[in-house]
């Protein structure tokens, strides 16, 4: 099933990856990332003044002959992280060639292989006007076949209905305990807007990394003439007539928004990479995403 989305390849290359944890994380189990958070791992860190109830074992007796004061040495713990993939399956991803669902899936695919390759928690929702289904965390290269065999359904987007980040996320952080980084792959075509929707992640103390997966021609429409344009999730229609001036009006009201889109995630913390599904995704992976600082 994995050939489906990647090809053996291109799994090859994710195995040099590792995804980076934007701030410590505390995991249950430990994993393959270094974590700022200090204890007792095997790599040294740093000193503090001893405290009562500290662990003698860990006091430095060479500080304590020069300074007669005694410290204990702190420690970096490696720590695995959750990884939450939120793929949009709602009918407006069936767009473009190939569709921004596949494309959304592949995606997740590659980043679901590359934590499962680093011992982190993976799970993934798909999403439209709600959860509609979920892979609860799984761990371990073992899981690969089953983390794959999810996201190829993917492909197939949800019949017609509005698509709502903000009740997705809403019953998501409710539903599970674990926190930590959210992959939001979406075209952000959401009738509600998307900033309630990553507020909430971030007031729930989730990390949000944004893909924003689009097709060219909703960025460069070549279409002209007198057309009806259907919403593909609400079903509204409107007669419009596509010449010069409307295409205009569409550049600039296009740029508003994106432009409006990049402001929130920059005010907000919130890493952001928008991206088309002409770009091949092992460009997007190994290329982009790194340099968005994704993995390591």
């Amino acid at each position: 099933m994995s050939a489906v989305l990647l090809d053996p390849a291109f799994l090859r290359r994710l195995e040099a990856l590792a995804l980076r944890a934007r701030r410590p994380v505390r995991g249950v189990l430990r994993g393959e990332r270094r974590s700022r958070t200090l204890g007792r791992g095997v790599e040294f860190a740093d000193y503090r003044s001893y405290q009562v109830g500290d662990d003698y074992r860990h006091i430095d007796w060479n500080i304590y002959s020069r300074l007669d004061r005694l410290f204990v040495k702190l420690f970096s713990e490696e720590e695995d992280i959750n990884v939450h993939l939120l793929v949009d399956v709602s009918a407006s991803m069936a767009w473009g060639q190939p569709s921004k669902a596949l494309y959304a899936a592949r995606v997740a695919a590659a980043i679901g292989y590359v934590g499962l390759l680093g011992l982190d928690r993976v799970g993934v929702v798909f999403f439209a006007d709600r959860v509609r289904r979920l892979l609860p965390p799984v761990r371990g290269r073992g899981q690969t076949v089953r983390l794959m065999a999810f996201l190829a359904d993917a492909a197939d987007p949800a019949p017609a209905a509005a698509s709502d980040l903000r009740q997705t996320l809403r019953e998501y952080v409710h539903r599970t305990r674990r926190r930590g980084l959210l992959v939001l792959l979406s075209d952000l075509l959401f009738p509600g807007g998307y900033e309630d929707g990553l507020t909430l992640a971030r007031a729930h103390r989730f990390e949000p990394f944004v893909i924003h997966v689009l097709a060219d021609d909703e960025l460069d429409p070549q279409v002209r003439g007198d057309l009806r344009l259907v919403d593909r999730e609400t079903r509204a229609g409107v007669e419009v007539t596509v010449d010069g001036p409307a295409l205009e009006a569409y550049a600039r009201a296009r740029d508003a928004y994106l432009r409006g889109v990049e402001e929130f995630c920059l005010r907000h913390q919130i890493d952001y990479v928008r991206i088309t599904t002409s770009v091949p995704v092992e460009d997007l992976v190994l290329r982009y995403l790194r340099m968005g600082g994704l993995f390591r």
